[in-house]
């Protein structure tokens, strides 16, 4: 970790003494974790908002302690103040621990311990350490463990990290609810099973694709609901061991204070939050409806832009580069096909997320780190991608009237006269139609089924789009 020209200092734990450099904040339990984990290779510190939230939890509780003079005054405002640094975005370079490994997140909790100790020490005039006069496990983790600090932080980095994506899914569903204006009354035809159907709007197309995301905003919103209730003052297990009677109510009022989530609320049943991890299953499992969302209208864009000369080629996306690196011209749907991928992926986090939570054993859950590991992956990836997907795709889709045209010549346009003719009729016309080429008007005429005026009046493509504007004066249904 080092060159031979650094220095050190020495910390113990009940495994012996180790050799600490002397210019890190960080302890020996976090070097201990350091070793025993390297495998994602994803340090604590790439999820700055875990830190922060990690640091929030621990200011709560040495408040708490400090009003229930558990803390002097010195040791509580020196810990305070080191954690403060660290939600102001100091010191998260020393949060090196993996953000996988074993021991249901005690790493985790002890690189924070260590290092806001460490801090309060060098605060308070002190050589930098992790164990004197401050202890990272006796102060800064009093009144405390592992299992209610470490899923506490990560409900707190999670709420904001939903926050964070209802804002740039809003933006997403802005763009399509100005798409769905700005081509309202752009004629289309409507496919089902990838055949040709009704008529459509190209406007009704995005304000469906808006729809299903406006649910996706309401169901977040809700997630965060469910994850308000935390654990603190649990402890070990959810008996509250260790913790003072007033504690958790001391604790709860900072930990609002602190966040600025005023809704956050203590758990009717410790023990119950302590060893289940349901409320993460939730709240990924939304995340995944919003991935199979965006998959969707990603791939509908995929195939409406299709061509430009052999497929439907109805919209134009936005080129971002070039497509193919021996076909000249070629210009891919790249940015559809990224949303298409990364959908995948936090279906994927969801499933480990499940299986994780349900491999909880007994009183608590040891597989948090990597619940929270993937929960955080797919956050990422949401609100990444999201943006991407809104301004390099959505903003710039325009129609093209050429491939739009196409709806003039659909045999689908006979359902209209299933009221009027009856569907054996129509069918028989629209048989025809397929096999002459010929127009549904003219076929329908030449049978006599209807008049110029009657089909003037209902064979109107605009008309189909709205429902209820015909339909009503159904003709005799005898063919």
């Amino acid at each position: 970790m080092s060159d031979d020209s650094t220095e050190y200092r020495e910390e113990s734990d009940l495994l012996g003494t180790r050799r600490i450099p002397i210019d890190v904040y960080w302890g020996v339990q976090t070097l201990r974790a350091h070793e025993n984990f390297a495998v994602s290779r994803v340090p604590l510190h790439n999820y700055s908002t875990l830190v922060t939230t990690l640091a929030m939890v621990k200011k709560a509780c040495a408040l708490a302690n400090r009003d229930l003079k558990h803390l002097s005054d010195e040791y509580a405002n020196a810990i305070v103040q080191a954690c403060d640094e660290i939600i102001a975005g100091k010191l998260h370079d020393q949060f090196i621990v993996d953000m996988l490994q074993g021991g249901a997140g005690t790493s985790t909790n002890m690189n924070t311990n260590e290092v806001i100790a460490s801090r309060a020490n060098e605060i308070l005039g002190y050589p930098r350490n992790s164990q004197a006069p401050i202890s990272a496990n006796d102060h800064v983790n009093m009144s405390q463990s592992t299992n209610d600090v470490y899923p506490t932080a990560i409900k707190v980095a999670t709420i904001y990290g939903l926050n964070d994506l209802r804002r740039v899914l809003a933006k997403l569903i802005k763009a399509l609810d100005e798409n769905a204006e700005k081509y309202k009354s752009m004629l289309k035809l409507g496919r089902t099973e990838m055949q040709d159907a009704v008529p459509i709007t190209l406007g009704q197309e995005f304000s469906a694709w808006s729809g299903a995301l406006k649910r996706d905003l309401d169901r977040i919103g809700s997630a965060m609901d469910v994850l308000e209730t935390h654990n603190i003052g649990a402890t070990a297990i959810g008996t509250s061991l260790n913790a003072d009677p007033e504690y958790i109510n001391l604790a709860e009022k900072y930990l609002r204070e602190v966040t600025g989530l005023m809704g956050l609320k203590t758990s009717d049943n410790l023990i119950d939050d302590t060893q289940n991890a349901d409320e993460f299953v939730h709240a990924s499992g939304l995340l995944r409806v919003l991935a199979t969302n965006l998959a969707k209208i990603a791939g509908d864009l995929i195939i409406l832009s299709s061509g430009p000369i052999g497929g439907f080629h109805e919209i134009i996306l936005p080129p971002v580069q070039p497509g193919s690196s021996i076909m000249p011209g070629k210009v891919n749907p790249v940015i559809p096909e990224l949303v298409i991928q990364c959908a995948y992926q936090v279906i994927g986090h969801d499933n480990v997320i499940s299986i994780a939570s349900q491999a909880g054993q007994l009183e608590l859950n040891a597989f948090e780190p990597v619940i929270a590991y993937n929960f955080f992956q797919a956050l990422k990836i949401l609100k990444n991608s999201i943006p991407i997907f809104t301004e390099k795709c959505i903003k710039g889709i325009k129609p093209n009237p050429e491939g739009l045209d196409v709806v003039h010549r659909s045999i689908g346009l006979v359902t209209a006269l299933n009221p009027y003719i009856g569907y054996k009729a129509a069918s028989r016309i629209a048989k025809k139609a397929l096999e002459t080429k010929r127009p549904i008007r003219d076929l329908v005429l030449e049978a006599g089924l209807m008049t110029e005026e009657e089909l003037d009046k209902v064979l109107v493509p605009e008309k189909m789009t709205r429902a209820g504007i015909i339909g009503h004066d159904h003709k005799s249904l005898e063919s």
